[in-house]
């Protein structure tokens, strides 16, 4: 089974909006200043252990732009780079819905001016949202291609508690129910490597399967530099998995997930300079073409063991 005309036996995200918009469709990264409650003393002043100074930001905006002259520098250089033509702005650092609605829109709809920009999406954590804000990404919706994305990480307590997550799964559940209930797109952020069996991993898969979730971003542990992770990895308190296992959990996790779901991300975590551990994930591309080829070997595919597990 392959997806969006490729030869890609994973509903990759990138190909899908290719498909929709007639056209490659690219992020521009925005960042507007955004806090988080789990570091500025709200829940708690340490944050993620894998989270850097950045905000879990992979590009090197500077806050103090305007949001509009970040989209426009932003597709300014994707156009001379790589030739593009549309574009979605993405609020990527930190928790993008932590603040209050009247201040949210202007946000938003700064991000909105271009002419190229055909949506939005909006990275944040599912304790911070309300039915106020998320009528306003609803009504944003109606014109443009819209989603939220939720750090989930797993659906696990015991992994949240130990990670310092802030919040348990059924606080992401109650987002994730009144986001669609808004009509509204969401992808759900999950991480490989948080000391769990390859049976509790793919109990998050087939729980997102469950919930049919719209999209999913895999990112694998790593340590980064200034990070709790990182402290504990040097410390040699924890290890990381390797390219192997990373490569054959994700064609598993896929196997599970319905065909439907659009994958966002398998591989690449962190700006290569901030990388410690694993260094395998610094390059990107020969982890998505073991993917690939993994799959090929097991002739299989997205949405594979979903269907044998609806029946």
């Amino acid at each position: 089974m392959f997806f969006n005309n490729t030869d890609k036996r994973y509903n990759q995200f990138s190909a899908y909006l290719k498909n929709r918009f007639g056209a490659k469709v690219y992020k521009i990264t925005l960042d507007a200043g955004f806090s988080c409650p789990n570091r500025d003393g709200t829940i708690s002043t340490g944050g993620c252990i894998f989270c850097d100074d950045g905000g879990s930001f992979s590009q090197a905006h500077s806050n103090l732009l305007h949001i509009e002259e970040q989209v426009k520098i932003g597709a300014e250089t994707l156009h001379k780079r790589f030739k593009a033509e549309k574009f979605m702005s993405y609020f990527q650092a930190y928790t993008n819905t932590y603040k209050p609605v009247s201040e949210l829109e202007t946000i938003y709809k700064s991000a909105l001016t271009h002419p190229d920009v055909i949506g939005l999406s909006i990275g944040t954590r599912p304790d911070c949202v309300d039915e106020d804000k998320l009528n306003l990404i609803s009504d944003i919706g109606k014109d443009y291609y819209t989603w939220v994305e939720y750090g989930l990480q797993s659906i696990h307590d015991k992994t949240l508690l130990k990670i310092n997550r802030g919040h348990d799964f059924d606080c992401f559940l109650r987002a994730y129910e009144l986001t669609k209930e808004k009509g509204i797109n969401v992808c759900v952020h999950v991480i490989f490597g948080l000391w769990e069996t390859r049976d509790e991993i793919l109990q998050t898969a087939q729980k997102l399967a469950e919930l049919k979730v719209d999209g999913v971003k895999i990112h694998m542990l790593c340590a980064l530099q200034n990070t709790k992770l990182a402290r504990l990895y040097e410390a040699g308190e924890i290890d990381f998995m390797s390219e192997e296992e990373y490569v054959n959990l994700c064609c598993d996790f896929l196997e599970i997930l319905p065909p439907e779901t659009t994958i966002h991300r398998l591989a690449g975590n962190g700006l290569k300079k901030n990388l410690i551990a694993p260094r395998w994930l610094g390059a990107k591309l020969d982890c998505l073409n073991k993917i690939d080829r993994e799959f090929i070997k097991r002739n299989t595919y997205q949405g594979a063991k979903h269907f044998t597990n609806a029946c």
